[in-house]
C-alpha cells in the first residue's frame, strides 16, 4: 500500500505548498495497483517531534475538541502535514476526516488509506496496539530529505489483519529496506532496523535511515533523529508465516508491532550517474559525500 508518514529534519512551509495530497497520491497509485501496502513517503522529521498524538480519537467529536484545535493552531502547516499521514495510516480507504478551524472557518480534509487503527479512527482512545502500529506507520513514511518516493509497507493492523500485498509488489519493490516501530504516544521513542542492506561510498538514497555502511553492517549510513537505529531486523524481530514482513520487534525489553518496508532499486543512487541527487554533495571525488562528477566542485 502507499502511505504517508510525518517527519522532516528541515523546516518546511505550508503542506499545501510543498507536497501533494496523500489521498490523491494513494488513489492514483491504486488505479494501477489494487488496494495493498504501496504508498508514497515524504513526511518531514519535524512532525515526529510535533507532539499531537495524545488527542482522543479521530471522530468528528475528537477533531472538534478545544484540545485538538489548540494543538492544530499552534502550527497549522505542520499539523496539516502530520494529520495527512495520521489519517492515511489510521483510517480505512474510502473514508476521510475533516477539521474546521473555529477562528478562521478554514477546513482541512484528509483521506484514509490503510485502516490500521479502527477503534481510534472511530473516536475511541488509542489502544496500545493502535499506538504502536500508527507510530510504526508514521516513521516508515518519514523522509529525511522531504522527497516523495513510492515504497511498499507491509504489516498488520492493530486487530491483527495483514495489509493486502499485491501479486507483483515484491517485484516492483525488490529491495528490502527496514523495520520501523516504537511508540510516539507515550514517549518510548521510535526505532529503525536494517535488513543488512548496505551502501558503498558511491551510493546514497533519500531514505538512508535503514541502510548500513558496506564496511560495517552495524553502522547506519546516516543518523535520522528522532529515529534510533536499533540494529538488525532479523535479530530483534519475528517474521510472519509468509516470511515477507515482521509481526513483532523487541528493543530495550519492550515488544512492538512494526511496519516492514521495501524500496525500488532506482531509488538508491550512485555518484557518477549524471544527476546530482538530493543525497549527494558537491566536491572533488566520486563518493556520495563529495560527488564532483555529478554535483561539481563546491563554491
Amino acid at each position: 500500500m502507499f502511505v504517508f508518514l510525518f517527519v522532516s529534519l528541515a523546516a518546511c512551509g505550508p503542506a499545501s505548498e510543498v507536497m501533494p495530497d496523500s489521498g490523491e497520491l494513494a488513489s492514483q497509485t491504486r488505479e494501477v495497483v489494487a488496494a495493498n501496502g504501496l504508498s508514497f513517503n515524504g513526511l518531514s522529521f519535524n512532525g515526529l517531534s510535533f507532539n499531537g498524538l495524545s488527542f482522543n480519537g479521530l471522530s468528528s467529536n475528537g477533531l472538534s475538541s478545544p484540545a485538538f484545535d489548540s494543538w492544530f493552531q499552534s502550527n497549522p502547516s505542520l499539523a496539516d502535514q502530520v494529520m495527512k499521514y495520521v489519517v492515511t495510516c489510521a483510517v480505512p480507504q474510502g473514508q476521510s476526516r475533516t477539521y474546521t478551524a473555529p477562528a478562521t472557518g478554514v477546513s482541512y480534509t484528509w483521506q484514509g488509506s490503510l485502516g490500521l487503527a479502527p477503534g481510534w479512527a472511530n473516536g475511541a482512545p488509542a489502544t496500545l496496539a493502535e499506538q504502536q502500529v500508527i507510530s510504526g506507520c508514521l516513521v516508515a513514511h518519514a523522509n529525511k530529505y522531504g522527497i516523495h518516493l513510492p515504497i511498499s509497507v507491509m504489516g498488520r493492523t492493530a486487530v491483527g489483519t495483514a495489509l493486502p500485498i499485491a501479486q507483483d509488489e515484491t517485484s516492483q519493490f525488490p529491495m528490502r529496506e527496514g523495520c520501523f516501530f516504537g511508540n510516539l504516544f507515550n514517549g518510548e521513542g521510535v526505532f529503525v532496523g536494517s535488513f543488512g542492506t548496505s551502501m558503498d561510498t558511491r551510493q546514497s538514497s533519500t531514505r538512508p535511515c535503514a541502510f548500513t555502511e558496506s564496511y560495517d553492517s552495524t553502522r547506519p549510513r546516516e543518523q535520522c533523529q528522532p529515529l534510533v537505529f536499533a540494529g538488525s531486523c532479523e535479530q530483534m524481530c519475528t517474521y510472519d508465516a509468509t516470511g515477507k514482513f515482521f509481526t513483532s520487534c523487541t528493543v530495550n525489553g519492550r515488544s512492538y508491532l512494526p511496519m516492514t518496508t521495501r524500496m525500488r532499486t532506482q531509488d538508491v543512487y550512485s555518484c557518477g550517474d549524471g544527476t546530482c541527487q538530493p543525497s549527494e554533495k558537491c566536491g572533488t571525488s566520486n563518493t556520495y559525500s563529495s560527488c564532483g562528477t555529478d554535483c561539481g566542485a563546491c563554491p
